[in-house]
């Protein structure tokens, strides 16, 4: 089988249930969660030979899978497919975060993206999630049919990733760094110690 096809040479390229520019937001919305499951697997790499995250990994494969799902649906027009990320991924990391947001050191100001070397790659996936978010709302606007269930992921997958961070920082013993001109912005529901 050959890697290229050549039916994307001018410009255009092939969707479920058609074919659009690519530069069309569609292709961009698919494209960044693409980008985005590559940082993950970058996580996942950076992580590995560490038992500390061996609850980690299982998220984060489970998140490729789902974002493999995503791209799947952002990339279909067709109204007969039908989608394949579901409501219960949103509740699982929904959980995920609770759980995680308990272990992390309690915060008070915002902090600047960092610490460890696989921190900093989560909140580069952090922050291509929320690319991706913008580039879903836009496409929303065009395509009413849209699945809100893949606006809604998004949104809950940016917080996991900002919680996950800090996790794997406290897990290494690496400090987050407060962010020096921050006011107190959250509210800890953890008793100071």
């Amino acid at each position: 089988m050959k890697l290229y096809t050549k039916t994307g040479d001018k410009g255009q390229t092939a969707i479920i249930g058609g074919r659009v520019d690519k530069d069309d937001v569609r292709v961009e919305a698919y494209g960044t969660v693409d980008e985005l499951n590559s940082f993950v697997g970058q996580a996942i790499a950076e992580l590995a030979d560490d038992d500390r995250f061996r609850d980690v990994f299982q998220d984060l494969e489970t998140i490729q899978h789902e974002l493999f799902d995503c791209g799947g649906d952002l990339a279909s027009v067709s109204e007969r497919r039908p989608l394949k990320l579901e409501e219960a991924a949103i509740d699982h990391l929904e959980k995920r975060i609770d759980v995680l947001s308990e272990e992390a050191p309690a915060i008070e100001r915002f902090i600047l993206p960092g610490g460890s070397k696989p921190a900093a790659t989560l909140h580069i996936a952090r922050t291509i999630t929320r690319r991706a978010e913008r580039l879903v709302v836009r496409l929303a606007k065009q395509d009413e049919t849209l699945s809100a269930v893949t606006l809604k992921y998004l949104n809950r997958l940016s917080d996991y990733f900002f919680a996950l961070a800090r996790v794997v920082n406290a897990r290494l013993d690496v400090r987050d760094v407060e962010y020096v001109r921050s006011a107190r912005v959250f509210r800890s529901s953890k008793k100071d110690s």
